[in-house]
């Protein structure tokens, strides 16, 4: 295989090289460094590198394997990290200006058991300012770019995770989700991307909270991102695991409920008033749709859960914000506090939620923490007649580099009209504010030539179900395409 094709294969595949003798562990890793070297300062997407410590551990891996020791799943794979993510002696900033010298002393629990399945790290991938934006840019690394187009995001907040993938500068990494933050980055830049039932992987090591939090944070998933749904399917089930210190019980994931079309029973919900998405997604999810029906899947376009989507969506918002301000500085909390006394009920704009969030009392934390509950439930009733729920990701396609510092000003553009910002976590939110799984796949270019993904919903706990559907999806469609100008 030529270099550039070994770049841009998917994970499973180059670990199936290494085991058959085809490559080794210390060429694969040279050969992501010089890629990185090559390609990275027009994209931008690493933080923190460590190439001498990842050729030692490559040159180990290679060492150990013609002993015929027997490797983990992911033995000599070398890998990219987000930089929320704390990595045992490698700078960990989560793009945070106060975390300029923070040099973890241990791994994330999800780092520490890549490790133990043999992956290699090769560096950090940026991050927004405390993974807190669908872009990836900070005052210590600057702007991550999206390798389809330079002038555009590649989304955040695991932006600079699907940067480097999307464009062959390592072999997978893994990201965490909120927001929409690995999917969104996935669909921008035509890659795999899952992000897994709540709890089910841990968050311990993540950034934020403040680095020693011991706490599962309520909502943030940390998981793959990847150019096939076969190695979403290889890195979830060596993340998946009971928390540290819980030894009273063993995680297996359940089997996917359909290997083939013909077993999958298919909901679609491509466009919606509430939160109106480009015609060019909407019709990628409908063809997705319309692709599995072809292939014999049962399909149902006007299926919906019996919920109001602005409900969901206040719900999931209120939640997330409570945890997201948590952190925030004293004064920037009382600030909020205050504009949410003085707000009108019939305020419903990301910045109204965003205060009343902050504001929450306990006894209203757990009212909308009961009103999840019943949420739950409802999704669990529509998994009783399907399998997954075929949905867009987000609004749009890539857009160009918006930085206003007032967050909330920013806009989009969605079927030629402007749309507040933060519709972009309009449809993650179905999946995060019921802690179900949710898979990118992609779904074709735009008329702009810009990646489209479909995202995947599936019953909670049941992750390996929309990875499956990704991969028949990937299969009928075809998957990853390297981004022109890197392939």
């Amino acid at each position: 295989m030529r270099d550039s094709d070994i770049a841009f294969a998917p994970a499973h595949r180059l670990l199936a090289l290494m085991e058959e003798g085809g490559l080794t562990s210390a060429k694969l890793t040279q050969l992501f460094i010089d890629r990185i070297e090559k390609h990275n300062p027009r994209i931008n997407a690493l933080a923190a590198r460590d190439f001498d410590n990842a050729l030692t551990q490559a040159r180990a891996a290679d060492a150990a394997r013609a002993r015929g020791e027997k490797p983990g799943p992911l033995h000599g794979l070398p890998m990219t990290i987000k930089d929320a993510l704390e990595t045992k002696d490698l700078l960990t900033t989560s793009g945070a200006p106060e975390y300029r010298g923070h040099i973890p002393a241990t791994d994330a629990v999800s780092v520490a058991r890549l490790r133990a399945a043999g992956a290699i790290i090769l560096a950090k991938s940026n991050t927004p300012y405390m993974s807190g934006d669908w872009q990836a840019f900070n005052a210590i690394y600057g702007t991550s770019n999206n390798p389809w187009d330079l002038e555009r995001t590649p989304g955040g907040s695991s932006g600079g995770a699907a940067a480097a993938v999307s464009a062959g500068l390592a072999g997978a990494d893994i990201g965490s989700d909120i927001g929409g933050s690995i999917r969104l980055p996935a669909h921008f830049c035509g890659l795999f991307g899952h992000k897994p039932s709540f709890g089910l992987v841990s968050s311990r090591g993540h950034i934020p909270g403040k680095p020693g939090t011991l706490m599962q944070a309520d909502l943030t998933v940390i998981g793959p991102l990847a150019r096939s749904g076969q190695d979403l399917e290889l890195i979830l089930q060596v993340l998946a695991a009971p928390k540290p210190g819980e030894r009273a019980f063993s995680l297996h994931l359940p089997p996917a409920r359909a290997k083939t079309p013909k077993d999958l029973r298919v909901a679609v919900w491509a466009d919606d008033e509430f939160s109106p998405v480009d015609a060019h997604i909407a019709q990628a999810v409908t063809q997705c749709g319309e692709t599995l029906r072809d292939a014999g899947a049962r399909v149902d376009f006007n299926a919906r859960p019996e919920l109001d989507f602005a409900q969901v969506f206040e719900n999931y918002a209120l939640l997330m914000h409570a945890l997201m301000t948590s952190d925030f500085p004293a004064k920037i909390r009382a600030s909020l506090i205050r504009r949410a006394g003085e707000l009108d009920e019939s305020d419903k704009t990301h910045a109204a939620m965003q205060a009343r969030g902050a504001a929450l009392s306990y006894t209203q934390s757990l009212a909308l923490v009961e009103q999840r509950e019943h949420i739950k439930a409802i999704w669990a009733r529509f998994f009783a007649n399907y399998d997954v729920l075929l949905c867009p990701p987000a609004n749009v396609s890539a857009f160009a580099h918006e930085q206003d510092p007032n967050f909330w000003a920013r806009q989009i553009t969605v079927g030629g009209r402007p749309r507040p910002y933060g519709d972009l976590m309009h449809w993650a939110a179905l999946a995060t504010g019921a802690h179900l799984p949710a898979t990118v796949a992609p779904a074709g270019l735009s008329p702009e030539g810009l990646p489209v993904g479909v995202q995947i919903l599936g019953p909670c706990q049941e992750d390996l179900t929309p990875i499956e559907a990704a991969k028949m999806i990937e299969e009928l469609n075809g998957g990853f395409t390297p981004p022109p100008d890197f392939a």
